[in-house]
């Protein structure tokens, strides 16, 4: 861990390189680990049946899970001694309760058919198919709780390298299992217990490198259980309700004539926006980690970090046209193994998608604004508002023609529910410091 004296030095591009870019490859790391899946179903002979309801299972179990994503988030915030990681452990263990119990019920009970072809709208072969790979997801919440928990002590130790090695060695892991369970597991199931044996490993190497990293020595004022909670809820439900956003879009694209090449198409762009936007979200660490807000230097180095920002925004974008276009055979094709039908569908709902790493990445900066002064709140309201915005797209949906792609409104809901958050953020913080 970094002495004191370091981390208050003038913050520069070069260190917010190296603190960032190990994180970026965690999350491109991690992003491949889907894509590595969703290729591995597109070879099956009902390609889209499969792909399409092992999106519809992701969608799912995000809506539910995603609290538990936030857990390095809540421990970079928080934790600063053992008192505050007992009481860490203890929200762990009651997220992934809540969120492994609801996975169950959906797999398991009637809520299942209710909510996936009732809310959703999918047909009764890709709910089968969903419901059979969340069996095997309902345990998930346990090993990626923990991974969190055990990411925000090695990020705060800043030794970010550690958490891409971690990935780098599920990906491994995930390439055997879907090799070692084709005769056991078939269509999503098979995508389903591959990401669950590689998570757990990856899972169990993070607690090893948390640690070694060790904790800080503790401060007077260390959150108790209850402090945690009042902090850590608002963001856990901030998270949860931003994982019905899929959800919304998916039941609003299965209504339509081209339903399942649809969903199966949004699986596909999901993945790839993960790989090239999804690092976007790391600037919230980066935030909370290098931005001292006692230092007189707090403005000059949130200007560096923005400057980051657009750069790497830029970059993104770049890479997302090259895969829509000179990219687009290679990769899809050849690579992730997309039939030509699928393939073509998706080139210009994917180009546009060269703006959303700007929108992600503001939206990140901001939230992270406010997870730092612990106006968490603000938070929950600005996913209100991007929930209703997308149930007043849906209602409106029921007025467009028939003809319309499914996957183009999947990707316009997408970016311009991501602009709306973002503007609001924006007018919350308007008036107040610079960061």
């Amino acid at each position: 861990m970094l002495p004191d004296d370091a981390a208050r030095q003038r913050l520069t591009l070069k260190v917010i390189s190296l603190f960032f870019f190990p994180l970026l490859l965690n999350v491109q790391l991690m992003s491949v680990s889907h894509s590595i899946i969703n290729a591995a179903l597109a070879r099956l002979d009902d390609y889209v049946l499969a792909l399409a309801s092992f999106s519809v299972a992701m969608v799912v179990h995000l809506l539910f899970a995603s609290p538990s994503y936030q857990n390095h988030t809540i421990t970079i915030a928080i934790v600063r001694g053992r008192r505050s990681l007992r009481s860490m452990v203890l929200c762990v263990v009651l997220i992934a309760l809540y969120v492994s119990t609801m996975l169950n019920l959906i797999a398991h009970t009637t809520l299942g058919d209710l909510f996936l072809r009732q809310v959703l709208g999918v047909s009764a072969e890709v709910s089968a198919g969903a419901r059979e790979a969340l069996t095997l997801m309902a345990l998930l919440p346990f090993f990626t709780g923990f991974r969190g928990l055990f990411q925000g002590i090695v990020i705060r130790a800043r030794l970010t390298h550690l958490v891409s090695v971690a990935t780098g060695v599920r990906v491994g892991v995930l390439l055997v299992l879907l090799r070692l369970g084709q005769p056991l597991f078939q269509g999503p199931a098979l995508g389903a217990f591959a990401l669950l044996g590689c998570i757990v490993i990856e899972t169990g190497l993070m607690g090893w490198f948390a640690w070694r990293a060790g904790l800080p020595k503790g401060a007077e004022n260390e959150k108790n259980t209850l402090d945690i909670l009042r902090f850590a809820l608002p963001v856990a439900f901030s998270s949860g309700l931003q994982q019905t956003i899929p959800v919304v879009i998916n039941a609003i694209i299965s209504r339509l004539p081209d339903a399942t090449l649809a969903l199966a198409s949004f699986g596909v762009i999901r993945a790839l926006l993960f790989l090239l936007s999804g690092p976007m979200r790391n600037l919230q660490q980066a935030y909370l980690t290098l931005i001292d807000h006692e230092s007189s230097e707090r403005d000059a180095d949130y200007a560096v970090l923005l400057r980051f920002f657009y750069y790497v925004s830029a970059g993104m974008a770049l890479l997302t046209l090259s895969l829509a276009f000179p990219l687009n055979s290679l990769i899809l094709k050849d690579v992730m193994g997309l039939g030509d039908d699928l393939r073509l569908y998706i080139i210009l709902p994917l180009s546009l998608c060269a703006v959303f790493p700007f929108f992600y990445g503001g939206t990140n900066l901001l939230r992270a604004h406010f997870t730092a002064t612990h106006q968490t709140l603000v938070l929950g309201q600005a996913t209100l508002l991007k929930f209703f915005y997308l149930l007043l797209c849906w209602l409106m949906s029921l007025l467009l023609p028939p003809g319309i792609s499914g996957i183009a409104l999947a990707i316009f809901l997408l970016i311009s529910s991501e602009t709306a958050e973002a503007v609001f953020l924006r007018w919350k913080r308007r008036g107040a410091a610079p960061i």
